[in-house]
This record gives C-alpha cells, structure tokens and sequence, in this order.
C-alpha cells in the first residue's frame, strides 16, 4: 500500500488576502476552486510547477473571526532556489517572524499566524 501526499489545509478568515499573500510570497497561484451553493464556504487550491503538492485554503462564512491555531508549533515547509532573494522580498513585506541563523533558515508568517518554513534549495 502506497500513499501520496497531496495537499495541506489552512482555513482563512480573508480568503482574498491570503491568496494575494501567497502569491507574492511564494508564488502560488489558484489551481481550483470549490464554492458551496449556499455561499458557506469556498475552498481555492493553490500551487505552482515546482511539485504537484497543493495548499487548500478553506473559507467559511460562519466563522468571520480570526482562527486560533494554537501555539504555532506545526508549519509547512519551501525549498526556495535564492534564498537571500526570498529573505529580502519577506523582509520587505515584514512577514518573517523567526530566523535560525545557525540552520540558515527563517520563518515567515502569513495574514491568519500559519508559519512557513524557508530552505535554501542546496539543503
């Protein structure tokens, strides 16, 4: 039996914010979108060419209020070809919210507090 990774969850209380937060942090873009009849809910799976994995963004119209996540202790994790690019664009939109110097790795944070990994390619 064999199992493939397919996509990662976040529900979002801006759904438009994050998407734009995405997009211009790591570059995914919408790949497919599911909106319920009844306007509860819309789920916008979004990815880039890198790998076929996807991030599913779940907005829901009964919850309007920011998401408690806890204490942050879980994250998903990029690979990223040039990383002193991707540390200036992160630094310039303010969203890096931890850096192990001694990893050579940093955190950023996106518009609901999901942490993201990012991992210079050679690693």
């Amino acid at each position: 039996m064999k199992f493939k990774m397919v996509h990662e969850n976040y529900n979002v209380q801006d759904l438009q914010r994050s998407l734009e937060f995405y997009n211009k942090a790591l570059g995914l873009t919408e790949k497919r979108r599911k909106t319920a009849s009844d306007g509860s809910f819309i789920i916008v799976y979004i990815g880039n060419d890198e790998s076929d994995f996807e991030l599913e963004l779940t907005w829901l119209s009964a919850h309007p209020e920011r998401y408690d996540i806890g204490e942050e202790e879980f994250h998903l994790a990029f690979h990223v070809d040039d990383f002193d690019a991707a540390h200036k664009l992160h630094e310039e939109m303010g969203c890096i919210c931890f850096e192990n110097h001694d990893m050579g790795i940093y955190f950023i944070q996106d518009p609901d507090g999901y942490w993201l990994e990012v991992i210079p390619a050679d690693r």
